[in-house]
């Protein structure tokens, strides 16, 4: 097994480009441990950071500067409370697209000529207009809420 790996052969091992791995130098993610000439070199602990750093960038969806935090905290307590902000809003962003799919479900379903011929879109967008014109926040969301007994449609979100 070789002690040192050349930035091309790094870059093309983990996928990234050599100006990526460059930046993510810049970025503190990771460091060569030589030159030989111009050339950057990494060892296995060199490439144990890249490899950590993927981790929280490409597989745990933050961005360079979230990664960069995580990698840099020195105490468990600042990184894990990085990681439940970043978690919760990822979180948040999930009950909203879930929410996003089962309104275009509906509406890929729904078999009325004109949108505010559906009772549940016409219902909607005539309770917008309604809080819009009157000034109020608007509080009814497009699904229903189940009456006591009742379940949402069979293309409402799962709860």
């Amino acid at each position: 097994m070789k002690d040192l790996y050349s930035i091309s052969e790094v870059a093309e091992a983990f996928g990234i480009s050599v100006a990526a791995l460059r930046f993510y130098e810049e970025r503190g993610l990771v460091r060569h441990s030589e030159r030989r000439g111009r050339v950057r070199h990494y060892t296995r602990e060199d490439l144990a950071a890249l490899a950590y750093a993927q981790l929280w960038h490409e597989d745990g969806l933050l961005t360079l500067a979230e990664t960069s935090a995580i990698v840099g905290s020195e105490h468990i307590a600042d990184r894990l409370a990085l990681i439940t902000s970043q978690r919760d809003a990822m979180l948040d962003r999930m009950a909203k697209l879930e929410r996003a799919v089962a309104v275009l479900t509906h509406m890929l379903g729904c078999r009325t000529d004109k949108a505010l011929d559906c009772p549940m879109t016409g219902a909607y967008i005539r309770g917008r207009v309604d809080a819009a014109l009157d000034g109020t926040p608007h509080t009814t969301d497009f699904w229903p809420a189940p009456g006591p007994g009742t379940s949402p449609g069979p293309d409402a979100p799962a709860s």
